[in-house]
């Protein structure tokens, strides 16, 4: 493993196309791994631990996916001397991005974003209900958390189950999942290939399809039968297909 001032990232091949890999939330350089060793011959790989996952130390101030992006935008300046990259992000990593290519445009040849995040999900009326409830429940207990209720009691019966594990990272997971993205995807002009699991609950292919529609030069792919997490697993044989095509794109 190697470092730049936030970020740890693991570094290998020796081809002329540099493509970094972007984890989810909560995980680190791993969840990439099995992919960068399939697309080795195709060029340079970098698999990033964003700060506050892997090895890397978590941020000093409570960063949103601008300062993410910002902070990748350093490291791929300072280590490929110009050369656009391909940016392939899992979840949270395509929010970083999609704040990327918007706001350092000439540092991207293209975007693979698989079960991307960074709109607000459509909901029924039901779930407004009862997510709505839920809320306002949340908040008429948390005025008693001066009157002896446990914090620690309340959240864990209210949090979703990123947010409970997040610990120190919980300022800066709460701020990352309220960011709506819209206008930032508005911005994009390299090419994007958006991957979707027909079965995915936490990023379902409806995110995708608004995505496909903001982003001028885009395509959307949604997989049958994989889900958020089986698009990076037995899901990879098939969006590889996908990914590889991307990367010949760009390099014609």
């Amino acid at each position: 493993m190697e470092s730049f001032d936030n970020t740890h990232f693991l570094a290998f091949g020796d081809g002329e196309q540099p493509i970094y890999w972007a984890h989810g939330w909560g995980q680190s350089h791993k969840a990439f791994l099995p992919w960068a060793e399939r697309f080795k011959a195709f060029g340079k790989h970098i698999l990033l631990d964003f700060a506050g996952h892997g090895a890397s130390p978590i941020p000093p101030t409570a960063w949103g996916t601008e300062d993410y992006a910002d902070e990748a935008a350093k490291l791929i300046k300072a280590r490929e001397d110009g050369k656009p990259v391909i940016w392939v992000g899992h979840s949270f990593g395509c929010r970083v991005g999609l704040q990327l290519a918007a706001r350092h445009p000439e540092l991207i040849a293209g975007l693979c974003l698989i079960a991307g995040a960074g709109l607000k999900r459509k909901r029924s009326l039901w779930q407004r209900l009862y997510f709505g409830g839920r809320i306002k429940l949340f908040k008429l207990l948390k005025k008693l958390i001066p009157l002896g209720l446990s914090q620690d009691w309340l959240y864990t019966k209210f949090g979703s189950p990123d947010y409970k594990s997040a610990g120190e990272m919980r300022k800066i997971f709460v701020k990352v999942v309220n960011e709506d993205l819209s206008e930032v995807a508005q911005q994009i002009q390299c090419p994007v290939t958006l991957i979707y699991g027909s079965d995915d609950q936490e990023t379902p292919p409806e995110i995708g399809e608004r995505l496909h529609k903001l982003i001028k030069n885009s395509k959307l792919i949604v997989l049958d039968g994989f889900d958020h997490y089986t698009l990076l697993s037995s899901g990879q044989h098939q969006a590889a297909g996908h990914l590889d095509n991307l990367i010949k794109s760009v390099k014609s």
